[in-house]
């Protein structure tokens, strides 16, 4: 059998098509799979990195600028659309996949519409509880509709096609061992690690908090910390550490990185996390039972992140700061009290994993199979 992946723009689109890619190989190890992306987003590099090829075509976002400016980029994106259903059907004619499954991102409108005009079954997935605009212009065509949530079935008008899944993980984030983690990471047994990310693509604000937070942490540092500072942010955050005269931060415990690619390895090996609350990240926390104070994004459609963040907070298994709350003392007494209280991560460790949905990635797996049937 033959399958399309796509997807783009976020790790939070790709890593859960990723997840299901993996599970297809290892029912199906002759199968074949090509990723569609997005042209120059990181699914080009990410997606190869897992062993699995792919194809680009070009697709810009929709701006919601009310300006000249954003007219413009607008009408160059509707040309864009039409020019990326043709590189996609070039691409499934070649291919000839049995299914077409998009995950996310702007480049899932113009590769599952090609397919589905080529009469080829598809699905749309929707991580989040509130349905993006991709997945609003694809219910109406896709065969099946997968969402994360529940209360997501309230917002579809063709509820027969909905199907709730869950959101799934790459296979690295379901088997997790703290202290091996740690061990292949060089880092202390007895040493306690925080891992900060705050999405692919990073968080200014959050970043210039987290300047502050080194700063303090590193005058008594009895935790380690792993912070992804997103490339967008990197380069920036470099230069804040240097003026708040931070030297060597990594050789002391707190290493900034542009982006964890061993994601699974380093929040294995987390005492507790940090981070935002989109739905793929909460189903990576849930998989591997991490504790985790949520900061969620102010900047996302319909609040979807606090709704998400709050269902984890209410089972006991994170803490949530709203980030107009957030300072870098707030943040690193929250971090600090939670780490003296190892009974108390333990507790919501059990209840982060609770919550998940241990088997989404093999319901999805199951109903595309049933597809081609």
């Amino acid at each position: 059998m033959k399958f399309i992946f796509t997807c783009g723009g976020t790790a939070g689109h790709i890593n859960p098509a990723l997840g299901v890619a993996q599970r297809l190989r290892e029912l199906m190890p002759d199968c074949e799979i090509l990723f569609v992306g997005a042209e120059g987003h990181m699914e080009s590099e990410l997606v190869p990195r897992e062993g699995f090829p792919i194809k680009t075509v070009k697709i810009t976002n929709i701006s919601r600028d009310i300006s000249l400016e954003g007219l413009k980029h607008n009408a160059d994106t509707v040309k864009n659309v039409f020019s990326a259903m043709a590189q996609s059907k070039k691409i499934i004619l070649d291919f000839k996949p049995d299914a077409v499954i998009g995950t996310g991102g702007y480049v899932c409108y113009p590769v599952l519409k090609a397919a589905h005009s080529l009469g080829i079954p598809t699905a749309v997935h929707e991580s989040n509880a509130v349905p993006g605009l991709t997945t609003k212009m694809l219910a109406g065509t896709a065969d099946r509709i997968l969402v994360g949530f529940e209360e997501s079935r309230q917002y579809y008008k063709h509820r027969e096609k909905v199907v709730v899944t869950g959101t799934p993980v790459r296979r690295e984030f379901r088997f997790s061992d703290k202290a091996a983690a740690k061990e292949k990471l060089g880092l202390p047994l007895d040493k306690p690690l925080v891992v900060s990310v705050w999405g692919s693509l990073g968080a200014a604000f959050m970043n210039k908090t987290m300047v502050g937070f080194i700063v303090k942490a590193l005058g008594d540092p009895f935790f380690g910390l792993i912070h992804s500072a997103g490339r967008s942010g990197y380069g920036k955050m470099l230069e804040d550490m240097k003026a708040a005269g931070i030297k060597n931060a990594a050789e002391r415990g707190m290493d900034v990185r542009e982006y964890i690619y061993d994601m699974p390895l380093v929040m294995a090996a987390a005492d507790l996390v940090v981070c935002r609350s989109g739905a793929s990240t909460l189903s990576e926390l849930t998989a591997l039972g991490s504790p985790a104070i949520l900061v969620p994004s102010p900047n996302v459609t319909n609040n979807h992140q606090d709704k998400n963040a709050r269902v984890l907070e209410k089972a006991g298994a994170a803490v949530v700061i709203p980030e107009s709350e957030i300072t870098e003392d707030k943040l690193l007494g929250s971090v600090s009290l939670l780490l003296c209280r190892p009974d108390t991560l333990a507790a919501m460790s059990e209840q982060m994993k609770k919550i998940g949905v241990s088997d989404a990635t093999e319901k999805i797996a199951d109903i595309i199979l049933d597809l081609v049937k």
